[in-house]
């Protein structure tokens, strides 16, 4: 109604100017504040229009960089090209020369501090599914306090994330650095299956690409013996794999990895490490995307596991991100995804849709579809609610085949459970209504919808690990399903380069 109005007053106040003429004409031109002697009334000043006020920002002064002692420079130099190195902040091993002047290198060890504490990425490189965040961090303050109190050595080893899954990469990455200066390892060639009782000359490659992550592997030999079949299933565990001591498939493909790309597997797994907070809370959920497993920790230590089924590639990636989960769904309904159901549920017709459980609410392009909770709905009896932009969830599912697979990324994003029953009587459990008991019955005895609150709501992560060390310091990898290593690995690396170019 506006606008109409203005356009109305626009356009007679066109015609008025169109239709003036002479005296009338000239008139316009007058200043606003001057009458002319003809005008037989006054006319009120036309309003001033101000220019709209764009604020200033504030100066904000450059803040004094320390001057180096002779020692200092030197011992920050030495520490700048060996922490690049270690820290996985650039594919190659080679460190760029530490700048010479103070100040530049003053400046290229904060920057450094800030990577290594916070990510190397902007916030730009973050995709939208990568919706975990480094928590912001300022090197200067402390930095001052190093060079004035002369321990930068200690201000250096400080940096890094307190976590042990941190170190672990670290040392796995100077090893596998190692590897790849020494040659990395030979690709097996292509062959039938081995197992136990082949020969020749594949067994003998075989032996020595174990070798190189294995050291206990004998390179003697060109029989597949019972050592050699310990050594395989070993490696086989190490890369998620059944450990079956079969060299197939899929254990020549995890083997015939280049060392390069494993080093940036590496890379990309620390700097997602540095996206947590430096502390997290001691009761915890996480989910391990890549590897598709469930871990319950209570205290900081994992007292709970069990199999999971996270997205799959190609449109259903579970994003990674960190909540709490507040609630427990009991016999929940399935809220269809408009676009699982367009693409997926309607055109298979309507008897698969009542024979399933759906029903339809609403009509044409805006109809949606609802699965009745119970045996059969595609959520199980319960599901595990916390907020996310993504609206992924843990939850049951009727179809348990899928956990006995290796290969578990086949939801459309959100997690499924092996056992979802346990977790949550373990969450429930200081909730007096709903004791186990009560929780079984609930879901054996009805179908009715019930959401059980949480009395503390749980924190939970989902995280995409693809490489993470065991107990005894090997390397564990799994594939990139979703191809986010590569990717990442390259933001790093072309964000690094930028920071030394800008020096």
């Amino acid at each position: 109604m506006a606008g109409k109005t203005m356009m109305r007053f626009g356009m007679g106040l066109g015609s008025a100017v169109l239709l003036a003429g002479g005296a009338q004409a000239q008139q316009s031109l007058l200043p606003p504040d001057i009458v002319p002697e003809t005008q037989s009334a006054p006319v009120a000043p036309a309003p001033r229009v101000q220019a709209p006020v764009v604020p200033t920002p504030p100066v904000i002064a450059p803040r004094p960089l320390p001057k180096l002692s002779g020692e200092q420079a030197a011992l920050l130099a030495q520490l700048l090209g060996k922490d690049i190195n270690e820290q996985g902040l650039r594919f190659s091993g080679k460190a760029p020369p530490a700048p010479a002047d103070n100040d530049a290198l003053v400046r290229a060890a904060l920057d450094h501090a800030k990577a290594v504490r916070a990510g190397r990425l902007n916030t730009a490189d973050f995709q939208a599914d990568w919706a975990l965040r480094p928590q912001p961090y300022d090197p200067y303050p402390s930095f001052m306090q190093a060079v004035q109190a002369d321990r930068l050595g200690q201000w250096f080893a400080e940096l890094p994330p307190p976590w042990a899954g941190y170190e672990g990469l670290r040392k796995g990455l100077t090893a596998y650095r190692r590897i790849a200066a020494a040659g990395g390892w030979k690709t097996i060639p292509a062959g039938p299956d081995m197992g136990l009782g082949a020969k020749g000359a594949r067994v003998a490659a075989l032996r020595q690409r174990l070798a190189v992550e294995d050291s206990t592997v004998s390179t003697a030999g060109d029989t597949y013996d019972e050592g050699l079949r310990a050594a395989v299933q070993r490696a086989q565990r190490r890369y998620g794999l059944n450990p079956t001591g079969i060299v197939s498939t899929g254990t020549m493909a995890a083997l015939n990895v280049p060392v390069a790309t494993r080093v940036r597997q590496i890379m990309a797994n620390m700097e997602r490490w540095r996206w947590l907070p430096s502390e997290l809370p001691k009761d915890r959920i996480q989910v391990n995307i890549a590897a598709a497993v469930m871990t319950v920790f209570e205290g900081d230590q994992p007292v709970m596991s069990m199999k999971a089924v996270t997205g799959k590639p190609g449109g259903g990636e579970t994003p990674m991100l960190s909540s709490s989960i507040h609630s427990v769904v009991l016999n929940p309904p399935w809220n269809v995804p408009a676009g699982i159901a367009k693409r997926e549920l309607f055109p298979k017709g309507m008897g698969y849709l009542k024979a399933n459980g759906f029903r339809v609410i609403g009509e044409g392009d805006s109809a949606r579809l609802q699965q009745a909770s119970g045996d059969t709905s595609a959520l199980g009896r319960f599901k595990f609610d916390f907020d996310n932009p993504f609206a992924v969830y843990l939850h049951d599912t009727p179809a348990k085949g899928g956990f006995s697979r290796f290969d578990r990324l086949a939801s459309h994003g959100c997690i499924r459970l092996e056992k979802p029953n346990a977790l949550a009587k373990r969450l429930l459990r200081d909730v007096p209504e709903w004791t186990p008991e009560a929780i079984d019955e609930q879901v054996t005895t009805t179908t009715k919808t019930v959401r059980a609150r949480l009395n503390t709501p749980v924190a939970v992560y989902l995280l995409y690990w693809t490489a993470f060390a065991s107990g005894n310091g090997q390397i564990n990898f799994r594939d990139d399903p979703y191809g986010w290593d590569a990717k990442l690995a390259d933001k790093i690396e072309n964000r690094s380069a930028v920071q030394v170019a800008s020096r």
